[in-house]
């Protein structure tokens, strides 16, 4: 059977540099941290005091009223706004289309963190009858994907896909899959995270997974530099709208990029720390490739997944090696986190977009803080600056606790 080819028709994002597509692209380029003191709750007692929060984030900006922000979780919060621009931006009129052909498939690797701990708090200081009916909804990953459905009568194939930081990345798989089989025509997709929270903020500084680096918090997501000293959590976003090429040619669409490519494997391993010799993290991308109908040297850039952890910038850089060999000398990496941090189980639609982005506008954004060289992370990481240059294929890596592993590629639309 001949497979579907699948295309980016709208791109939604809310982040910690910017609340839209537009504003992300720029701040990316431009270099711009979105890092600082956290400011949601007291974190004196904690060992990382810092993440990458929304800025000046008003959900009733974006149309969602205060009785819907009380019952619904941010996670999902955040998903809705991000669907709402990335529809839009797609120019969908759901009137004009089948809704059984239309998907939702939506990634979390936490989920409702915030409203469980409010709740549990609720439990233990006034009682069983205080907890609120909406504790179960607004804490379940699927509900993100369900409450884009309902908003826009999205009556495909609907559900949410949680594999910690490639969740998104393995919702985006899964919907291209689905358009390739021609089961549907259309899938709303990505993901969304706030796991920003006095309980999952504790959970990961006992994982000694986060920068200690307080002071200097725009400073510290510094991925392959040989000073970073772990990850910094981030919170929002990614959504894209993927569809079958002739279905969006029949009407119309503006077609950003091509996705032709995807490739998942396991690590099973360990599950924190990623495999040594990269093996699985290897056959991701080769995986990705072959399905793709590309080769290595087609290849323009990487979106790493890079999170400034000691272990995943040297394995990362080792598998990249692994899949392009020489060709790794000359090829341009960097890595989103840098600015962004790390957003979790939204991260891999979020650097989805940046590689859509840097396709549409020739511009390969840098990675930020790249100082000090480390022997053991030896590629071209676009330090400190943006770079001018003709992109026509990209690939994006996405790894999570647990050992997953998931590569996407995504090429220049040539009509």
């Amino acid at each position: 059977m001949n497979k579907k080819q699948v295309v980016i028709t709208g791109m939604g994002a809310l982040t910690p540099i910017g609340p839209d597509v537009k504003t992300y692209w720029n701040s990316l380029k431009e270099g711009e941290s979105g890092i600082g003191k956290i400011t949601r709750f007291d974190v004196s007692e904690y060992s990382s005091q810092i993440a990458a929060e929304l800025k000046n984030f008003d959900p009733e900006d974006f149309g969602i009223s205060k009785k819907k922000r009380r019952r619904t979780d941010d996670f999902i919060i955040y998903s809705l706004v991000a669907a709402v621009e990335s529809i839009k931006n797609s120019g969908l009129n759901m009137g004009k289309e089948d809704p059984y052909r239309c998907g939702t498939i939506i990634g979390s690797g936490i989920g409702g963190l915030n409203t469980i701990e409010k709740d549990h708090t609720k439990l233990l200081k006034k009682g069983a009858r205080r907890v609120s009916p909406f504790l179960i909804p607004s804490m379940i990953i699927d509900m993100a994907a369900g409450e884009i459905a309902i908003k826009y009568g999205l009556k495909g194939p609907n559900y949410g896909v949680v594999s910690a930081c490639a969740s998104s990345a393995h919702a985006i798989e899964n919907s291209m899959r689905m358009i390739q089989a021609g089961d549907v025509d259309v899938v709303v997709t990505g993901g969304a995270e706030n796991s920003l929270s006095p309980l999952g903020l504790a959970g990961f500084c006992s994982l000694r997974a986060l920068s200690t680096r307080n002071d200097d918090p725009q400073s510290a997501s510094r991925p392959f530099d040989a000073a970073r000293d772990g990850f910094v959590i981030g919170e929002g976003a990614g959504i894209i709208v993927l569809e079958e090429l002739e279905h969006a040619k029949k009407r119309g669409a503006k077609i950003y990029a091509e996705l032709v490519g995807h490739g998942a494997t396991a690590d099973a391993y360990h599950i924190t720390a990623p495999q040594p010799d990269g093996k699985s993290g290897t056959a991701a991308m080769k995986t990705a490739l072959i399905d793709s109908g590309l080769n290595p040297e087609d290849i323009d850039y990487i979106n790493a997944h890079g999170t400034s952890t000691l272990l995943n910038d040297k394995i990362e850089t080792k598998v990249i090696k692994n899949v392009f060999g020489t060709n790794s000398e000359k090829l341009p990496v960097s890595s989103t986190k840098s600015m962004t941090g790390h957003l979790l189980g939204a991260a891999g639609a979020v650097e989805l977009i940046a590689c859509v982005k840097t396709i549409n506008d020739g511009v390969v954004h840098p990675t930020i803080n790249y100082e000090n060289p480390d022997p053991e992370c030896d590629l071209d990481y676009v330090p400190n600056e943006a770079r001018d240059m003709e992109v026509n294929a990209a690939l994006s890596n996405s790894l999570g606790f647990g050992g997953h592993n998931v590569s996407l590629v995504v090429k220049k639309y040539s009509g």
